[in-house]
């Protein structure tokens, strides 16, 4: 019975011996290495196209297979390379992804009773609570980042402690009067919601950025 050819072909011709795995090659086999169809570690032939300053290898230069791994594995390497190098996520973008995450977890909470005549009109305390934190938001520099409302024992009167993050571009007392404001005239004109104290908490500090030539240039056209 003949046995067939132990050396793969490569370019159709039968690959040299220098194609068969030497000693190291056999240590990179049973470590589990990748073999390519020419009988050469995927391994080795990376590291040789990785090392220039190596001695030359004909059978790499020619084979086809070898030069369409290290091809594969070029450009694998440079994706891998071009992600690592891309840019860090802005701070804004990334205090309001937190913000966002924390407001999803907020669950339906009680219903509170608005300013009806005839007390059977209620709102979810999670819903209040958005649109109060939305009002805190209107006013520059800052985000809401959480709202709650505590009922009074005669559940007609409401009280609200929202906690912000800020920016340090204004005095901190005026941006919180402000937020008072937004916050009431929301509870009163949209929501129909009693709202008698509205405590601001401020956990978080935002970067301010300096605005660029042409934001300067629309502020100072209006």
């Amino acid at each position: 019975m003949a046995l067939g050819n132990p050396y793969p072909s490569c370019n159709g011709r039968p690959a040299s011996r220098d194609a068969t795995p030497s000693a190291s090659g056999e240590a990179e086999l049973l470590a589990g290495a990748e073999l390519l169809p020419c009988g050469r570690p995927l391994g080795r032939s990376w590291q040789q196209a990785r090392d220039p300053s190596g001695p030359p290898d004909p059978h790499r230069s020619s084979c086809p297979h070898c030069r369409e791994a290290v091809e594969g594995l070029t450009a694998l390497d440079g994706a891998t390379r071009a992600l690592r190098a891309k840019e860090q996520p802005d701070i804004h973008g990334l205090a309001n992804r937190i913000i966002n995450a924390v407001r999803g977890e907020v669950r339906l909470g009680s219903m509170l009773l608005l300013d009806d005549p005839g007390h059977d009109l209620r709102i979810a305390e999670s819903a209040a609570a958005k649109v109060l934190r939305r009002a805190a938001d209107t006013v520059p520099g800052v985000r809401a980042a959480s709202c709650r409302i505590i009922t009074s024992k005669e559940r007609t009167a409401h009280a609200v402690t929202i906690t912000l993050a800020v920016t340090l571009d204004r005095p901190l007392p005026g941006r919180a009067e402000a937020v008072r404001e937004a916050v009431l005239e929301r509870a009163e004109h949209a929501l129909g919601l009693t709202v008698t104290t509205v405590n601001v908490e401020i956990n978080a500090v935002l970067e301010t950025f300096p605005l660029r030539d042409d934001e300067l240039s629309e502020m100072s056209g209006r």
